[in-house]
């Protein structure tokens, strides 16, 4: 799980990394390492005009490359960031005028995470052998050549959010100038070069972003847990377990895996780090040397201290987590605690500030938050929970819980899913184009529990369920959004789900009253 840096990328400390020639045939590219590097003259497309292609179209336009932004789709904002960029001087071309493949001359395709790989477009570059780069890879290459600040880098299928705010969190108690960046919070090229450099970045990569980057080095990174998930862009589990594997990639300093997630630790022994690079595991039981985990109720590192073999550092305990409504720390919340905890010691922040850090964290929106306890039934938004593992992970900490949930799969199986939860549900309120696949598998799993089929994909169908739930909750249950889907054939997002969420609750709270 080693590689000899010889030759190509330049890692953060200056050396090369080797550089796949069929991913860069053009070894022209190889110079742009950072962003005084001669940008100039490079014919680029930019595919996509969100927050990240306009981010890349306008950094390379300011370092002179000749950009040409393509976008099938054309929203209000996008046409806004098109005359931005047309008055520098880039090409945009929107819907049925975007060609088939990059114009001749073309030296480089920076992709949006979301385009898939199979994009027609993105096909046609690499049969013509253009390089395509993510806007991730992009920002790599825009660092400062002298000081760049060190990333911290996370994936996951379920907690990558988390454990990166949390992270930034920590790193904001023990002083630094931090942020989130990447899948969250700032686009990581504004992080990159923002004008006031930060000490260090918390960069949160999807699977999607993983798969258009090549030279990233971090100084450590973290895979938190791999299950199905985004099958329908990747086109299987192994290649989506593959590229989830690449967080690992030359690691500079510790690259850190879930004890009892052993595809995260499998993925470490494949991966090719740099020479030096520590393995630490994190887990919910008593650590051994080289972990951190729980002693009791104490969040404990064996990893970054002085002989580990003998001695712990004690980092947060768990009364630290407890929510602003004094709801006890999930066990994922808690196993998240202890990565964020993991990287930063790591970068070589101390336990006080780990723990100062903990303490001052506010959870991200819609996940496990408490909307209202209405009548002894305490109501609960975990929209986040897009896939079957965050809605496993929810269910797994309550005792009964009357479930909403459905949406859109993404070609995920649901059985394992309702075979563990099937035990502690009162009932189930099923939403989304896909609910009948639940509804399925609760038919074979949990035949007796109560399902409540809302037919309707309308925004509005949410009130619907939430009343439909509360009829069938009792005191000392929990109402759970936690839909084990995404959001899109409802609602714009999963935060506009459990923004509809919350609504409902509180017009129910208004009519109890």
């Amino acid at each position: 799980m080693t590689t000899d840096p010889s030759q190509g990328q330049p890692s953060a400390d200056g050396e090369l990394w080797p550089v796949d020639p069929a991913y860069e045939p053009q070894g022209g590219l190889r110079r742009l390492t950072h962003r005084d590097a001669d940008w100039s003259g490079l014919q680029v497309v930019v595919v996509g005009l969100g927050l990240s292609g306009f981010a890349a179209a306008d950094a390379l336009l300011e370092r002179g490359a000749a950009v040409t932004v393509v976008s099938r789709d054309s929203t209000p904002l996008m046409l806004e960031r098109a005359q931005i960029l047309q008055v520098l001087d880039a090409t945009v071309i929107f819907g049925d005028d975007v060609p088939d493949a990059p114009p001749p001359g073309t030296h480089l395709v920076v992709t949006s995470p979301g385009v898939p790989p199979v994009n027609p477009f993105l096909q046609a570059a690499a049969a013509a052998q253009i390089p395509v780069w993510g806007e991730v890879e992009l920002a790599w290459r825009m660092r400062a050549k002298e000081g760049a600040a060190p990333w911290l880098t996370v994936t996951g299928t379920n907690g990558k959010t988390t454990v990166v705010t949390m992270l930034e969190s920590i790193l904001r108690a023990a002083g630094l100038r931090a942020t989130a960046a990447g899948n969250v919070g700032l686009p990581i090229l504004e992080a990159v070069l923002h004008p006031e450099p930060y000490d260090v970045l918390a960069v949160e990569l999807s699977t999607f972003q993983l798969h258009w980057s090549r030279s990233i080095s971090p100084y450590a990174s973290c895979l938190l847990n791999v299950a199905p998930d985004h099958l329908d862009w990747h086109g299987s589990f192994e290649e989506y377990r593959r590229v989830k594997g690449r967080i690992f990639d030359r690691t500079q300093v510790a690259a850190i895996y879930n004890v009892q997630d052993h595809t995260t630790e499998h993925l470490l022994e494949d991966a090719e780090v740099v020479d030096g690079c520590r393995a630490v595991g994190f887990t919910m039981l008593t650590p051994a040397p080289s972990m951190v985990g729980l002693v009791e109720d104490v969040l404990a590192d064996r990893a970054f201290v002085p002989d580990r073999q003998r001695n712990a550092a004690e980092l947060a305990n768990l009364s630290d987590l407890v929510g602003p409504d004094g709801t006890p720390p999930a066990p994922h919340y808690v196993a998240n605690a202890l990565a964020a905890g993991a990287l930063s010691r790591a970068y070589g922040v101390g336990p006080v500030a780990v723990r100062d850090g903990l303490r001052d964290y506010q959870p991200q929106p819609h996940r496990v938050s408490t909307v209202a306890t209405i009548d002894g039934v305490r109501y609960v938004d975990d929209s986040k929970a897009t896939n079957t593992g965050a809605a496993a992970a929810s269910i797994a900490g309550l005792d009964s819980v009357v479930w909403i949930a459905g949406g859109l799969l993404k070609g995920a199986d649901v059985d394992d899913l309702v075979r563990d939860a099937a035990s502690r549900l009162r009932a189930v309120v099923l939403i989304g184009r896909d609910r009948g696949l639940l509804r399925e598998a609760l038919q074979r799993h949990a035949p007796d529990v109560p399902v409540v089929d809302i037919s309707s994909t309308e925004t509005g169908a949410m009130a619907q369920a939430v009343r439909a739930a509360s009829e069938h909750a009792r005191a000392g249950d929990v109402v759970l959004l936690a839909p084990a889907a995404a959001s899109m054939d409802m609602f714009d997002n999963y935060g506009a789900r459990g923004d509809a969420f919350a609504a409902a609750v509180r017009d129910l709270a208004g009519g109890a009253q």
